[in-house]
């Protein structure tokens, strides 16, 4: 099987190299050439698929796999140039699709976000920042490849991508500060849902799925079972043979200090008090249905290889730079007032 992969030198990419790798397949990279040490065996093709997509031109291949379609743009031009090369279409999309996490256990045929014409006009003449209609873009660029290939395009709604060289860092934040023990403030309580899932679980179904040219449209988010916030907080002192004691700390508390939800505290949102510019909690955001996925076989490493493999790209790295989480400065002031508060 002849595979292209768009992206393919980060993160998720990485993993769908390995696991094409392992299968003995014919793999293709397409990206803008910024890490083409990673994968140094296979054909690496050079462009952007903003710019210049010329070395695609003229070329087949059996499936594609799109990691990083970020605009309907994006896909458009992809399809310009392979529409009738390819048999199967993979597109990486996002839970973020639906127009909110309000009810529990959200399945694929929920509510999606929009836009109208000319604000995505403004996006991909760059007048206005995309960043924040990451949604509603990833929305609209599962219609655009189900436009030019119907019926053969495999949409995975991913969850919280985990494993190493997550460069989110939001399991990394948690892994690394439970490594270095202490008093930790970890918010809410502690059965509340999380749900993440390892990219090489997803690089393997995907595998397994495209192998059979399998289409249609899937929640991939995990495990299987019910996993709180505790639950895997306890793994990662186990994993890493931690002294970490968690300070459970209230989301009133937390949200009235302005600490922010999912960027300074990691895997958290809150489950009673509503967003900036929402009505109702977000109560849905980690109980999403994977039934459907599970149910076509979607598998789950256990937690603890997940959070080995993290805590040891955690202790091999060598940038200090983290993009999510707070400072300890911040979190010891903040544990001194929330535990003379309880006194």
């Amino acid at each position: 099987m002849k595979v292209l992969i768009l992206g393919g030198s980060r993160f998720l990419g990485k993993a769908m190299v390995e696991e094409g790798l392992k299968r003995g397949l014919d793999i293709t990279l397409f990206n803008r050439g910024n890490n083409k040490e990673a994968f140094s065996e296979v054909e690496q093709l050079i462009g952007d698929r903003d710019g210049d997509v010329s070395q695609l031109k003229n070329r087949n291949w059996d499936v594609v796999m799109d990691t990083c379609g970020f605009a309907p743009h994006q896909i458009n031009k992809i399809a310009a140039v392979l529409r009738d090369n390819i048999e199967h279409y993979t597109y990486i999309s996002s839970i973020s699709v639906y127009k909110d996490w309000i009810p529990l256990k959200i399945a694929e045929d929920y509510y999606l976000q929009s836009m109208p014409q000319d604000q995505l006009k403004e996006i991909e003449e760059g007048r206005i920042s995309p960043y924040e209609y990451y949604g509603a873009l990833k929305a609209l660029c599962e219609a655009e490849a189900e436009k030019h290939w119907p019926g053969r395009v495999l949409h995975i709604r991913a969850g919280q991508l985990v494993g190493p060289f997550d460069y989110t860092d939001r399991l990394p934040y948690w892994v690394q500060r439970v490594a270095e023990g202490g008093n930790i403030m970890v918010p809410g309580r502690p059965d509340r849902p999380i749900q993440l899932i390892d990219v090489k679980d997803i690089a393997t179904w995907v595998f397994d799925m495209v192998e059979k040219r399998k289409a249609g449209t899937f929640n991939i988010t995990g495990p299987d079972y019910e996993l709180t916030m505790e639950k895997l907080l306890s793994k990662c002192k186990a994993v890493t043979n931690s002294n970490a004691r968690f300070v459970w700390t209230d989301e009133k508390f937390i949200l009235d200090h302005n600490i922010q939800p999912w960027s300074e505290m990691p895997l958290w949102i809150p489950e009673h008090f509503p967003l900036v510019g929402e009505t109702e909690p977000w109560k849905g955001s980690f109980c999403i249905s994977i039934e459907k996925a599970v149910d076509a076989g979607l598998s789950f490493r256990s937690l603890e290889d997940t959070i080995y493999d993290v805590y040891q790209w955690e202790k091999a790295r060598k940038d200090t730079e983290r993009k999510a989480g707070i400072s300890r400065e911040r979190e010891e002031e903040l544990l001194k007032t929330w535990i003379q508060k309880e006194r």
